[in-house]
């Protein structure tokens, strides 16, 4: 099992609910597979893809390029946008579930509260990494399928030079907010814990 996969499926396997959040890569690696195809030659080997050539630009194979080019560009910002949204919303929903965890903790009463309230601070931790988790996978990728549609285009056109300078850019690898959080978490915990003597 790929390295991408297993995180994918660990992150599932514990938030079903997250499983449709992730990018398609299956389909934005369809849309890849469709643009520039690759040509045999009568005895079943590979041409070289030696375009464009004078004849392929302005012809009707440069314009279903073109089209499968567009195609590509809008599925993978369709992908970007919907990963960006869901990445967004649930650090929204953490922000305040974390000033409320943060409010119950300065008001804890009792052990029994207080051994409550960690279980539910490690339960919300732990949604939080698994969060970060989708944050990596899905852009590593976003990685591997641009860099597919690079080598498939031969650089005539590319999605590359234009969605690489704005990955980095991207909500959902802007994770400073979510580490924040989840240090938060560890603090309270530490303050809600009795102290160790040596």
């Amino acid at each position: 099992m790929k390295h991408g996969k297993k995180h994918r499926a660990e992150v599932a396997k514990s938030l079903p609910e997250w499983r449709d959040e992730f990018m398609s890569y299956k389909a934005l690696k369809r849309e890849v597979k469709l643009i520039n195809p690759i040509r045999f030659n009568s005895n079943g080997k590979k041409r070289s893809r030696s375009w464009p050539t004078k004849e392929f630009v302005g012809s009707s194979r440069d314009r279903r390029s073109s089209v499968r080019e567009m195609g590509f560009a809008l599925l993978l910002a369709r992908e970007l946008d919907k990963i960006n949204t869901f990445y967004i919303d649930k650090e929204e929903d953490y922000i305040i579930g974390f000033r409320e965890l943060e409010i119950r903790a300065e008001n804890v009463n009792g052990n029994e509260e207080m051994l409550e309230l960690q279980k539910e601070i490690l339960g919300f931790h732990s949604e939080m990494v698994m969060l970060l988790h989708y944050s990596v996978i899905n852009f590593a990728g976003l990685m591997k399928i641009v860099k597919k549609h690079k080598k498939r285009t031969d650089a005539y056109t590319s999605v590359y030079s234009f969605y690489m300078p704005r990955v980095l850019q991207q909500p959902f690898f802007s994770t400073d907010l979510l580490y924040n959080l989840i240090r938060g978490c560890e603090e309270i915990l530490d303050r809600l814990s009795p102290p160790s003597h040596p």
